[in-house]
């Protein structure tokens, strides 16, 4: 079973970014479901819960809801296709004012 985790930080304080909410989502049939949600902790980390296990395959995304950070993007929507169920699958986004970059940590 494949779990989930984030971290966010804000490079342009040299900080972790707490408080930030997050939603982890599937797609359906039907658009976007939610699997999990919740806030970066005082050190910008978030983990979903065990029962929202990623399937390999399948598109999944998650929605960080920036609005009340500040900056020029209100929301950070990463889409992402795990290969395989074997592993964590760990996610962080390095916050600017005006850009953001991801990659798949470990």
């Amino acid at each position: 079973m494949s779990s989930f985790s984030t971290h966010v930080l804000d490079t342009a304080r040299g900080a972790p970014a707490a408080g930030v909410p997050v939603g982890l989502q599937v797609r359906s049939g039907t658009g976007w479901s939610p699997l999990a949600s919740g806030r970066t902790d005082d050190d910008g980390r978030w983990r979903a819960p065990d029962d929202a296990a990623l399937v390999a395959g399948t598109d999944h995304r998650v929605v960080f809801d920036l609005a009340g950070y500040g900056g020029f993007f209100p929301e950070a929507a990463i889409v992402f296709r795990p290969a395989t169920t074997d592993r964590h699958h760990h996610v962080p986004l390095l916050l600017s004012p005006y850009s953001y970059s991801t990659y798949l940590g470990s």
